[in-house]
């Protein structure tokens, strides 16, 4: 089985189009050879140019090794064993490969090229025998800015009669960063072929977490992904749902209902019959932004800055309150606040409306005077990507700085993760989190920053209370309890 990855010099580009061998961590001069499980692979470069640079994975599959190994199914047919398409077809086992041969692309990471890596690039992906249907492979990669051309597959060319096979040849072209690409196959792939040529554990969940991170939570079929992924093994499923229905970096509405026909009629037969207890009624997302909208009302907050806004997830959930009169989304990442702008409509919005709405680039480490004078701010889910050693310089640029009338800020519950069955002792809710913090712990932190500033703060808890282990989301509120005059610390930018 083969994918290759062409990458083209856009206009004006300083850089050769054979930089692709930087970020892939493979010299377009060799060819090179590597040793799996179920076969060996070969990195080679069909050309490589300074216009145009071509990177290709041919993967090479041992029928009889595969047969011996009983990773798949037999049960069709006598000889489903040695007649099947694990060698041509891509499949979890070019998945594997990719993850083990192009494992610094995946990463992001090129010491030599660091900007590259983190940029757009103009892309094209091909993979010659790819099944799915072409509704199902439409469906999942048109979403991550993809243009999908497909070229159906005859059952045998030399009897067009036969009609076409279930595979298509498969060409993605778009922008998108080199590692987004390379992740989107790691997980694409397995989802497309239906299965996985390795045992299933719970180690999966956080492998499609860390590998979707980018963009998994944003995508309309993140559940469909999810479920096919992890091979519709109902714990390892709610647990990644929910997870993933924590997050506030991208817009999070209740989960999705149990998608019927989920390949679009052409697997009409095997729809995925989901369980009730996978249909939770609200997410934890959700609850959490109804118990801000609810706390930032009863403050008669209307002036709210949403602090590290991501994906504008909040400002969506308040975006309708005609009682707020103006919300200003920060966010240090400019792709964050450009799919905020989309997930808002912004320019498809009365202007009466879209007016209220500000979005703008900022760290929340740095003081900014444009965000002093505001009624309240929101920091939701935001300080445990923060180092800790960066926590005073952020307290002194919210409390000490803007200093907002109310300041409301969410974070984990550590002590609650026991209750994520697949989340391994001692591991964060998210790969990008620094620390997560007990009850005691953000209390601590709570009551020392309020004391400092001149606040008074509350705790309150969101989502499904333990009895013993407490709430998953910790809700702070912060008041102001004293004019603010000189403080007994102060942060540093």
């Amino acid at each position: 089985m083969l994918v290759t990855i062409t990458l083209t010099r856009p206009p004006g580009a300083q850089w050769p189009a054979t930089d692709l061998g930087y970020l892939l961590a493979k010299n377009p001069d060799k060819v090179q050879s590597f040793s799996h499980a179920f076969g060996r692979s070969e990195v080679f470069y069909p050309e490589a140019g300074e216009e145009r640079c071509t990177a290709a994975l041919l993967l090479e599959i041992d029928p009889l090794d595969l047969a011996r190994s009983k990773k798949f199914d037999a049960a069709d047919f006598s000889l489903a064993e040695y007649v099947n398409d694990r060698p041509y077809a891509a499949s979890s086992m070019l998945a594997g490969a990719i993850g083990q041969v192009f494992r610094t692309g995946l990463r992001g990471s090129s010491k030599e090229r660091a900007e590259l890596a983190a940029t757009g690039l103009p892309l094209t992906i091909a993979l010659p025998v790819l099944g799915g249907g072409s509704a199902l492979l439409t469906r999942l990669f048109e979403p991550l800015g993809w243009t999908v051309a497909l070229t159906p597959i005859a059952l045998d060319p030399s009897f067009p009669d036969w009609g076409e096979s279930r595979y298509h040849s498969v060409t993605l072209t778009g922008t998108n960063r080199l590692c987004d690409a390379l992740s989107q196959l790691y997980v694409l792939l397995p989802v497309l072929d239906g299965g996985k040529h390795y045992w299933m554990s719970a180690e999966e969940v956080d492998k499609l977490l860390r590998a979707g991170a980018d963009w998994l939570p944003g995508h309309p079929d993140r559940e469909l992904i999810t479920r096919r992924y992890l091979g519709r093994r109902a714990g390892y499923v709610r647990s990644a749902l929910a997870r993933l229905a924590e997050s506030d970096e991208v817009p999070v509405e209740v989960l999705d209902n149990a998608v019927e026909n989920e390949d679009a009629g052409e697997e009409a037969n095997q729809a995925d019959e989901q369980p009730a207890s996978l249909e939770p009624k609200l997410s934890l997302a959700a609850q959490r932004h109804a118990a801000v909208h609810t706390t930032l009302n009863s403050l008669g907050a209307k002036r709210i800055l949403d602090l590290g806004c991501g994906g504008g997830a909040l400002l969506r959930a308040l975006f309708h309150d005609r009682s707020i009169t103006e919300l200003v989304g920060v966010d240090v990442s400019i792709r964050a606040l450009r799919y905020a702008e989309r997930r808002l409509d912004l320019d498809r919005q009365p202007s009466a409306l879209a007016s209220r709405v500000t979005l703008k680039q900022g760290s929340l480490t740095y003081t900014d005077t444009t965000l002093k004078g505001y009624d309240a701010a929101v920091l939701m889910e935001v300080i445990e990507h923060v180092d800790p050693p960066r926590l005073p310089a952020l307290a002194y640029a919210v409390f000490g700085s803007a200093r907002p009338r109310a300041v409301l800020i969410t974070t984990p519950n550590a002590e609650y993760n026991v209750r994520y069955e697949t989340l391994e002792p001692g591991h964060l809710r998210h790969h990008d989190h620094r620390f997560e913090w007990s009850r005691a712990d953000f209390a601590a932190w709570a009551e020392s920053t309020a004391e400092t500033y001149g606040y008074q703060v509350r705790f309150e808890a969101v989502g499904d209370v333990d009895g013993e282990l407490g709430a998953p989301t910790q809700l702070a509120v912060f008041t102001i309890s004293e004019p603010h005059g000189s403080t007994k610390a102060q942060g540093e930018n």
